[in-house]
């Protein structure tokens, strides 16, 4: 899996921290947003359990620091409920702009709140999942309305929520009284999954009921039995994340690599150089492999290097033939496993006496053989190793013909 840090600005200027989760062997087949719950980050074990999750099913899913919380820029103050939507639509916007356009929201408490509303607003999301979401958005109100009655005359005031000091402003407390969430979620109607704890005691198991009642189908409900509010256990965020992905694809249609035309030949490549750096698409007339380089040369690492798909070409074709050879004279071989490492060496090193001393492609290709085999019978089977074709090919050498195929 691959982890892309961004800088991502909101409308009124202020960069949001976020982070891009991507799949680990492939282009993703869609984006989805994650929204944190109140007071929290992106980085809290439990929106990072979920979004990884969702990469491993195929998502490009980014889950951000709302204005003035984790490593955001801006004031805690700033980060109101009206503030949290506008943030989700500005990420939404930026990811479509610079990387494809989010089909999925996915939130987490106040979150949760915050992407039913901005799902409402953007016509591109497809689907919206839930977890432990409040009804209403003024539910929050009681965690800091102890310290509310000052701020007519102060302006500001320093409230504790969750053991951390907090400065919030009336336009803060006044917002969350703005939203009618009943309403926006019968309005919706876009398929809803709706994930809640039935003994959360932050946010009631009542307030799934409702959201759930007002939706319209295709709509969903999945308890997460024994969890707490912030999906303490990595077993219960981990299980959310899979549950999601598997709600999901019923909403997104399964992506299957695109068929190329061999054109008779045995083998195409084919690399799309304005959309990808070094990922490379290869199809014979019935497989599909995908070629890349690693990260430390520019490449995304969506698959072998070139010279690893050539190792793999040696082993593959070295235990094929081992098998053949071994079945044929009966001998009790089980298994066999090749290690292949090519690099450079000297002729010198190698003990080549050669007219231009100097590098050398070099391939080492260690043995193990599993079976009821004699110290002749292995010995045997090492010099047939060196006669398999892909061996014997690259050995001898060979005769390239390059042409140009004109448009």
């Amino acid at each position: 899996m691959k982890t892309i840090k961004l800088n991502i600005p909101n409308s009124k200027g202020l960069h949001l921290n976020a982070f891009l989760e991507l799949p680990a062997n492939q282009k993703p087949n869609y984006y989805a947003i994650f929204a944190h719950c109140f007071t929290c980050s992106s980085s809290l074990t439990a929106v990072r359990n979920v979004s990884r999750s969702l990469a491993k099913d195929g998502f490009g899913v980014v889950r951000f620091d709302f204005t003035g919380l984790g490593r955001s820029e801006g004031e805690f103050a700033d980060s109101h409920f009206s503030a949290n939507v506008e943030d989700l639509i500005d990420v939404h916007e930026y990811i479509k702009t610079n990387f494809g356009t989010p089909n999925l929201l996915v939130g987490h408490s106040l979150g949760g709140a915050a992407v039913l509303v901005a799902a409402s607003m953007l016509d591109d999301i497809k689907a919206v999942a839930t977890i432990g979401a409040p009804a209403t958005v003024d539910h929050v109100k009681h965690l800091f309305s102890h310290g509310t009655e000052s701020l007519p005359e102060k302006g500001n005031v320093e409230v504790n929520i969750g053991g951390r000091p907090f400065n919030i402003n009336k336009e803060f407390v006044e917002n969350f009284d703005k939203t009618d969430l009943p309403k926006i979620v019968k309005e919706l109607r876009k398929p809803l999954l709706i994930m809640h704890a039935p003994f959360d005691k932050i946010v009631g198991i009542e307030n799934a009921q409702k959201l759930y009642t007002q939706a319209h189908h295709p709509k969903s409900f999945v308890s997460l039995d024994g969890a707490d509010h912030l999906l303490s256990d990595s077993k219960d965020s981990q299980y959310a994340g899979k549950v999601i992905g598997t709600w999901v694809q019923r909403y997104f249609p399964a992506k299957e690599n695109t068929m190329l035309d061999t054109e008779g030949e045995k083998l195409i490549g084919h690399l799309n150089l304005i959309e990808d750096n070094f990922t490379t698409y290869l199809q014979t007339k019935h497989h599909a492999l995908v070629a890349d380089e690693p990260e430390s040369v520019g490449g995304d690492n969506f698959g072998p290097s070139p010279y690893d798909l050539l190792n793999a070409s040696v082993a593959a074709c070295t235990v094929m033939t081992l098998k053949m050879y071994a079945q044929r004279k009966g001998w009790d071989l089980q298994e066999v496993f090749v290690y292949i490492t090519n690099s450079k060496k000297h002729s010198d090193d190698l003990g080549i006496d050669t007219e231009n001393p100097g590098y050398l492609d070099h391939m080492s290709k260690k043995l193990k053989f599993v079976g009821n085999l004699d110290a002749k019978q292995k010995q045997r089977l090492k010099e047939i190793a060196s006669r398999c074709p892909v061996h014997r090919t690259l050995e001898k050498g060979v005769v390239f013909d390059t042409m140009v195929i004109e448009e």
